[in-house]
């Protein structure tokens, strides 16, 4: 039985091992080369950002922003060393040594903490300005406390000590940050900051890479998870552009030859009284009538977000749910005619979709076309993607009223999917070359070089081996063939080449090897 490792993942976290990783570097460039048969170009976005670009965009009263993010302060260690110091610190009754070494690390905290905030190092914001001055107040005070002696003056003393073990904690050495729950925001942030407005329209960006959430881990979820998505930002927001991001997912998916992957789309309108809010104050006063009747989440969302109860998964709740009002009977009519067009938009494209009343998006920036697409292998949690319309986002960040659509695809699901489907990737090599004979070594490196720059998967042992064991050790790390080469077959120029599979081999002139070889591949 090996030893347990010292050090292991962090839960919610994994290693990715070949040969796994073949395949999601397959799904990965296919996404990069379906992506830029559509005009889009990559955006590679920090893995971490200000926690308030999340707190705006994803909403901060959403599970994701008050629970699930890995937020910390953006400060100097040293400095956040001595806070801590300054929090945890123990005063001896009546120990004028132990008092004056508070003091002590007092004066020399704020001294640094005046150096870093001059020099930039600390970006100490306005809010927190009052607890800077009330922290730096107290010293004073302490100070002028002491100079009256400690037996003296001691109840005044713990009070104030205590105050400033408190005005401590709420002076910032940084801004708060996050790891990036998710990349929408991001990529909007950037559209602001680098000036894309000012792009050809509309401007086409796909992104992929970790993030982060401290969720529960399950099948197919991780706090470490992956992304693959794509935003188009600014112009128009006829219907053709809605359809044409949907069918490109899809083409991918079905590069991928994703199962059973099936589309499913809904309107949510948009935020006028006559439209989706209106929907929402007619669904509210239904859940409210059988309130008793359903789960505690659903319950609490009636009153944050009523939207969000359509997206139950409990059994007891899905009658109760199909019986409520449906957002199609609440449409305007601009919002009406626009769906009509995006499903038209879909069949001028030969995309197969299925329409979904439930498949809302609780965020007032989300509007009119949403989607999801499902696949198979996944059991209940069976997305692999989710998108939708969000007209309303770029300007809610701070940058110009800007049209924007777009989706995010679980790349950990979709390799779930396609590894149940029996979808993985081929592993091992394509070429074993074994060598025998001192002669024949060299002529083992230029074949391998050679085959190498041809996309071949080759493995060269670096000492001889017998015969036997050779073809062992290819079998073992899967090769296709085997390319022996002994003394002879240098000699003559003409090698073996043995496919594995069944045995069979045959004489190859060494010059043609290379094109043989890619062609039975």
């Amino acid at each position: 039985m090996a030893n347990k490792a010292k050090f292991q993942a962090i839960k919610g976290t994994r290693d990715l091992l070949p040969p796994e990783t073949e395949l999601w570097n397959r799904v990965e460039q296919t996404a990069r080369e379906v992506f830029g048969t559509f005009g889009f170009g990559e955006i590679r976005p920090p893995i971490f950002e200000p926690t308030e670009l999340f707190a705006r965009a994803v909403g901060g009263e959403t599970d994701i922003v008050s629970k699930e993010m890995y937020s910390f302060e953006d400060a100097r260690g040293d400095l956040q060393e001595m806070r801590e110091m300054i929090r945890n610190y123990a005063l001896p009754a009546t120990d004028e040594h132990w008092t004056n070494a508070f003091l002590g690390l007092l004066r020399n905290f704020q001294t640094r903490l005046e150096a870093g905030i001059r020099s930039g190092e600390v970006e100490h914001h306005q809010e927190a300005h009052a607890f800077y001055d009330y922290f730096s107040q107290g010293i004073t005070h302490f100070q002028a406390e002491l100079s009256h002696g400690v037996e003296t003056n001691k109840p005044e003393i713990d009070r104030t000590f205590r105050l400033l073990k408190l005005a401590v904690a709420g002076v910032t050495l940084g801004p708060s940050v996050c790891l990036r729950p998710e990349a929408t925001a991001s990529v909007c942030r950037a559209y602001i900051e680098h000036g894309m407005q000012q792009w050809p329209a509309p401007v086409k960006l796909y992104y992929m890479g970790p993030m982060f959430r401290r969720e529960r881990p399950q099948k197919g979820r991780y706090r470490q998870f992956y992304q693959i998505g794509a935003e188009v930002l600014g112009g128009t927001d006829a219907p053709g552009i809605d359809a044409e991001v949907i069918e490109m997912v899809m083409a991918f998916f079905g590069r991928l030859e994703l199962q059973g992957a099936q589309l499913e789309i809904n309107s949510i309108g948009h935020s006028a009284p006559n439209c989706r809010r209106g929907y929402v104050e007619k669904l509210k006063a239904a859940l409210v009538e059988v309130k008793d009747k359903l789960g505690a989440d659903s319950q609490r969302r009636i009153a944050t977000n009523p939207l969000r109860v359509l997206d139950s998964k409990l059994e007891h709740e899905q009658a109760i749910i199909e019986k409520l009002p449906r957002i199609a009977d609440s449409l305007c009519d601009d919002c009406k005619s626009y769906y009509a067009e995006v499903k038209r938009q879909l069949d001028l494209r030969g995309v197969a979709y299925r329409e979904n009343w439930r498949l809302v998006r609780g965020l007032d920036y989300y509007m009119r076309t949403t989607f999801e697409i499902t696949a198979q292998g996944l059991g209940s949690q069976n997305a692999v993607c989710g998108g939708g319309r969000y007209d309303g986002l770029v300007e809610l960040l701070g940058g110009p009223p800007t049209k924007g659509i777009g989706f995010a695809i679980g790349e950990d699901r979709l390799i779930l999917s396609l590894q149940e489907a029996g979808g993985g990737t081929a592993t091992g090599r394509d070429v074993y070359i074994a060598w025998m004979g001192e002669k024949a070594q060299a002529t083992a490196i230029a074949a391998a070089r050679k085959l190498r720059e041809a996309g071949l998967r080759v493995e060269l042992p670096p000492v001889e081996q017998k015969f036997g064991k050779a073809l062992g050790q290819a079998d073992k790390l899967g090769a296709k063939f085997a390319l022996i080469l002994g003394e002879d077959e240098v000699a003559s120029r003409e090698w073996t080449v043995k496919r594995l599979a069944d045995g069979t081999q045959e004489k190859v002139n060494g010059e043609a090897v290379v094109e043989f070889l890619k062609r039975k591949k």
